[in-house]
């Protein structure tokens, strides 16, 4: 039986960075073969952009009609069929799938993993690795502004409102590698950034030309380690360098949010230049764990279903650069329910207007 063809996913917010990371790949190897795609909306239907390249240069570029321009059918539509054609074709010896510039890491990984599960449409491939790449000059301007991907021209379709910072630290949060481009001694705030953001138990690469193929080629990417990277009940403060400003922090209780003074106040915590994740409990809601995801002033919370065992508990982990930790820290402790309101039974609540649920009736709610 024949060994499975390992297969590498790239994902990165820059064009130019994931141009530059497909060349140091092609380049590492004589027998490495990249498939890249780009999604275009046009309007009524989709198109993919697909294109094939070795060391040899460009093999395949064409563009493609979409059932839908959305990275589920990219995927469906022509990353299977054509990474399995890849892999039988018998002249490479591993291939990299470079994904559309924005797109997150996860929802791919998950999908190429069952397809390379036995009887799969990828069963004589496996997934190795998932390599962010992300550039420290821009790093921190990316991370914590409020700049939109279609602000730049780098939305993944024409509804697309992430900002450039929610695409990004997906990736830097997900991923197995983060290769690192620019001088990180020249742009220590973007670099101690991407130290706190990134996971712990990721690898860092300082050059993105310093890629080794085979490495990563040999490595093993396990889809459940990854996701729970991403899991907000999993958030935790990073222990990352402090020395140049950057700060990640932990905002934990067992109380939960009031509901009101939540929907009233919740701009003190989540606006700002500043990353924040976690789970949380609102007392009119007790048996709901709820998601926080912020990044760049721009806020998304939602039910992510019951607590299944867990005890109910609030805890934000933020990262930044400016002074907010003292103001964050005060906003958190007002928005809980008190001790005393606690004490009294959180059937206060019950028959009153649930204000949360615009907010909550969805994971992906934007506030």
């Amino acid at each position: 039986m024949s060994r499975p063809i390992p297969l590498t996913v790239l994902a990165t917010v820059d064009p130019l960075l994931r141009d530059s990371a497909v060349f140091g790949l092609v380049t590492g190897g004589p027998r490495i073969v990249v498939l890249q795609h780009d999604i275009l909306d046009g309007g009524d239907e989709g198109l993919i952009h697909r294109v094939v390249l070795d060391a040899t240069g460009v093999l395949e570029d064409v563009l493609l009609p979409l059932e839908h321009a959305c990275l589920s059918c990219a995927v469906r539509e022509d990353a299977l069929p054509t990474l399995r054609r890849l892999a039988a074709d018998g002249r490479w010896e591993a291939i990299v799938l470079a994904l559309p510039v924005s797109a997150e890491s996860l929802p791919v990984s998950r999908a190429l993993t069952g397809a390379a599960r036995r009887g799969g449409d990828l069963s004589g491939m496996r997934l190795a690795s998932v390599v962010g790449a992300v550039d420290v000059a821009t790093c921190e301007k990316d991370l914590l502004d409020d700049e939109l991907l279609a602000e730049v021209g780098r939305e993944l379709t024409a509804d697309d409102r992430r900002s450039i910072g929610e695409a990004l630290v997906a990736q830097i949060a997900h991923v197995d590698v983060v290769a690192v481009a620019g001088e990180p001694q020249l742009h220590v705030v973007g670099s101690d950034l991407v130290e706190h953001l990134r996971a712990p138990d990721s690898l860092r690469i300082d050059g993105v030309h310093e890629l080794d193929v085979h490495e990563l080629m040999r490595a093993r990417h396990d889809s459940t380690v990854a996701e729970r990277r991403l899991d907000p009940l999993h958030a935790r403060a990073s222990e990352g360098p402090t020395n140049n400003g950057v700060w990640s922090i932990d905002l934990r209780s067992a109380r939960p949010f009031h509901p009101e003074r939540l929907v009233e106040n919740v701009s003190l915590l989540g606006e700002g230049r500043l990353r924040s994740r976690g789970a949380f409990w609102a007392a009119n809601r007790p048996l709901s764990a709820c998601a926080w995801e912020g990044v760049g002033g721009q806020l998304s919370i939602g039910e992510l279903g019951p607590w299944k065992g867990r005890e109910p508990f609030t805890h934000l982990v933020y990262t930044g650069v400016g002074d907010e930790v003292p103001a964050l820290r005060s906003a958190f402790e007002g928005l809980l329910v008190t001790p005393a309101e606690l004490s009294a039974g959180l059937g206060h609540w019950l028959g009153r207007e649930d204000v949360l649920e615009p907010w909550l009736g969805a994971r992906s709610a934007a506030w």
